[in-house]
């Protein structure tokens, strides 16, 4: 069991390891050389542009001095731009993303100051563990908890009291959020921009019928009955093959221009013939075309009706919900037919249902290095080397959280690819399918399985030794022991972690490799970047388990609060100042993940009550305890109430809205423009690019000439600026990967500009 000792070791680690990777951070960004790696949103954005270099040297090194006065200047600039204009920047997710972390703040920095002021003196004057020191392991920590208070006593009126105004307040600051982010979540929708989107739905299952082309069943049935609405459809190929072609070529596309530029090589010596007859062959080929489609009206409300009611006598063809945008589809599901999604789900909760009790074996095995005491009494040939001061506490305060944290590493990778098997159409809903399996995987693995595991090897001589009736005692006595390993857990996670974020060291090496080794076009250099993206898969999964820990501990363990206080306000100047400065999402979903927060928040306080109502029943506390059975109820009835008042604005569009906003932007050329807006907008991402990629080939060959006609002899470091001037575009960059996705975190800006045109011209 860790000691203050061996937590101060711990704390002590992870504090020099934080000012480092902030210390690092705040030095490496204003080094020239490491300008697109730390600020490579404005670059795409076409805000910012290489610095000017007086000198060789100037290139890698700042010689500025004054900027190393003003170097820690990125925390006052990240919290500086408002949160209206931050939407504009960066989308309403990472806004509600971030408001998720002061939402954490306002919950518990108001517990944290009630709970060391009234329950922490109401724990240590207990004195129970004083008593029972030679019979259980424990340390100074679990004296300041609720294990410390005598059974029968009624100073557990006090904690009950806590509960139940923590439970309050908590449920306050929910509903005030949730309120605040479904008005957020319908203004941005009803913002003055129009999508492709609020016009389009996506229909699957469509019937095939003998003689008819998907694309004619389409077209009929919709003119049929949505006929004053219904204004154009896209069919959806299965272009898998293509995507592969279009992939090998992209593999050699970069160095066949820049060879072609320097040795002024034969351009028809590119391969273009067999992608053409691919290309061509899919878009004639009626199998191709696989039964579902993008069908598209004149107006929100058309939109919104058929998005939202039945289509068929049959329920289960033509189905239709709400598209997502066109950066957020994943294509390659599209080709699933329902019958096998629903299959692929149970098949998938399957091998997760046991994936899950797997992962208890290094669990344990983290539990054990927790919990050295007991492991010597169980293995004494390992005390001469457990009894090292420096390195006992080194094992206890150190080791078992960055343990933990090595197990989940490769976690949430495995959970988005068996996502992706599920066969969701979507970015958005992978993203949030992955985070609810590795939620799960954190509730009872790293928070239930770490209770259940330490407390069988913590307490395994007195279960041996105890009467049975002891053993209840036993362990709600060693449930609030566990804090300790959470209390490492969270400094080696939210702190060190959350630093080495901001640090981004990974892809500052990548970056600078590439551009030695690999990059020879301007292209190249766009990709070297990769700016990445707020991780959802692990982030919110991971949010949701401090919200865990907080709850739980605030009555029973109120010293662990001050380390999540720590993690909520670092994590927040920390992502605030990436979301800003670095990431760039590849879609929007307008915060369709907060019902998600919502509901594991309120699971959190349901499982803090049942809880601590366990830990009171083995104290005896049968006065006191009763009085908690009714909290479950209260709080259970309160998320029913917010999720039919808040959560339909998540996933519906209300007609009033759609009417008003389709009043409101009436024109005379309004149908014109919306179809020819979205004629091609949900085309297949391989056409779209097939085609600007022969339109970039045609640009280096243009270079290629006038290099010639010019007897230019220098390589080719920036084709852009060989070009004639035209206005400041945003860099083409192509990447297909196997998800071939459609847009890269960059390129779909320039291909969404021509979809969304004419929002500037109405």
């Amino acid at each position: 069991m860790a000691s203050v000792a061996d937590i101060g070791v711990s704390a002590l680690i992870n504090i020099i390891s934080a000012i480092a990777f902030l210390l690092a951070f705040a030095l490496l960004r204003i080094q020239p050389i490491n300008d697109r790696v730390y600020f490579p949103k404005w670059y795409f954005n076409g805000k910012r542009k290489d610095p000017i270099f007086r000198n060789f040297v100037g290139k890698f090194v700042n010689l500025d001095c004054k900027t190393y006065l003003t170097f820690l200047n990125w925390m006052p600039q990240a919290l500086h731009m408002s949160e209206t204009d931050l939407i504009d920047h960066a989308g309403l997710d990472s806004v509600a993303f971030l408001r998720i972390y002061l939402l954490g703040l306002k919950i518990f920095a108001p517990m944290m100051v009630l709970a060391l002021l009234v329950l922490l003196p109401v724990n240590i004057s207990g004195g129970t563990l004083f008593f029972l020191r030679k019979e259980l392991v424990t340390s100074d920590i679990d004296k300041l908890s609720i294990s410390n208070v005598p059974p029968k006593s009624y100073r557990f009126f006090a904690h009950i009291g806590m509960e139940y105004l923590f439970t309050f307040w908590a449920c306050f600051l929910l509903y005030k959020e949730y309120d605040k982010v479904a008005s957020m979540r319908l203004q941005f929708l009803a913002s003055q921009q129009r999508r492709v989107e609020q016009y389009t739905v996506l229909v699957k299952n469509v019937p095939r019928v003998s003689g008819h082309s998907i694309s004619d069943s389409v077209d009929q049935f919709f003119k049929k009955n949505h006929r004053n609405t219904y204004l154009c459809q896209q069919a959806v190929y299965n272009a898998n093959k293509f995507a592969k072609l279009v992939r090998k070529r992209e593999r050699v596309q970069n160095w066949l221009d820049y060879y072609q530029l320097k040795l002024e090589r034969n351009p028809n010596k590119r391969p273009k013939s067999k992608l053409n007859m691919e290309r061509q062959r899919i878009l004639k080929d009626t199998k191709s075309i696989i039964p579902s489609a993008f069908v598209s009206f004149k107006s929100r409300w058309g939109a919104a009706v058929c998005a939202q009611t039945q289509q068929s006598k049959n329920p289960t063809l033509w189905l239709t919900s709400w598209a997502p945008e066109p950066r957020d589809v994943y294509w390659r599901n599209l080709a699933i037919p329902v019958v096998s999604m629903t299959i692929r789900k149970f098949v998938i909760g399957t091998i997760v249902f046991f994936m899950v009790f797997f992962y208890m074996i290094p669990i344990a095995f983290v539990q054990s290095l927790a919990n050295l005491e007991a492991l010597e009494k169980v293995a004494p040939f390992l005390r001469p080397v457990i009894e090292l001061k420096f390195i006992k506490s080194f094992l206890q305060g150190f080791l078992p959280g960055l343990a933990l944290k090595l197990f989940l590493y490769f976690l949430p990778s495995i959970l988005m690819l068996l996502s992706k098997i599920e066969g969701h159409v979507a970015w958005s809903k992978l993203e949030r399918r992955a985070a609810d399996k590795y939620y799960f995987f954190m509730l009872v693995n790293v928070f239930l399985g770490s209770l259940v595991t330490g407390t069988a090897l913590g307490q395994l001589d007195a279960f041996i030794h105890q009467p049975p009736s002891q053993i209840p005692r036993n362990i709600g006595v060693s449930i609030p022991m566990k804090a300790t390993f959470f209390i490492t857990y969270i400094m080696v996670d939210g702190w060190a972690g959350i630093a080495s974020e901001i640090l981004r060291l990974k892809p500052l090496v990548i970056f600078h490799l590439k551009n030695m080794f690999i990059v020879k076009t301007e292209r190249d250099r766009d990709r070297a970047m990769n700016p990445g993206s707020v991780d959802y898969p692990e982030a919110l999964p991971s949010l949701q388990l401090y919200f865990l820990l907080g709850l739980v501990y605030a009555v029973v363990t109120p010293i662990l609060l001050p380390f999540i206080i720590v993690f909520f306000l670092l994590a927040f100047l920390v992502y605030r100042h990436q979301i800003i400065n670095v990431y760039y999402q590849r879609y929007e979903s307008a915060a369709a993940f907060w019902p998600h927060v919502h509901s594991r928040i309120i699971a959190s306080l349901l499982i803090s009550q049942l809880l601590l109502m366990g830990l009171l029943s083995t104290k005896e506390a049968a006065k006191s305890t009763p009085l908690l059975i009714v909290l479950p109820f209260i709080t259970y009835a309160f998320h029913k109430y917010c999720k039919s008042r808040f959560e339909p604005a998540f996933n519906k569009y209300p007609l009033e809205e759609a009417t008003e906003k389709d009043e409101q932007e009436q024109t005379g050329e309004f149908d014109l423009n919306l179809k020819t807006c979205l004629a091609e907008a949900y085309l297949h991402p391989i056409f779209h690019s097939f085609e600007e990629i022969e339109f970039e080939e045609v640009r280096v060959d243009a270079v290629r000439v006038d290099k010639h006609e010019n007897d230019i002899s220098s390589p080719p470091a920036r084709i852009e600026e060989n070009l004639e001037a035209s206005p400041p575009q945003h860099p083409h960059h192509y990447s297909y990967g196997d998800e071939y996705q459609s847009y890269d975190y960059y390129h779909h800006q320039q291909i969404q500009s021509s979809h969304y045109q004419y929002y500037s011209e109405n």
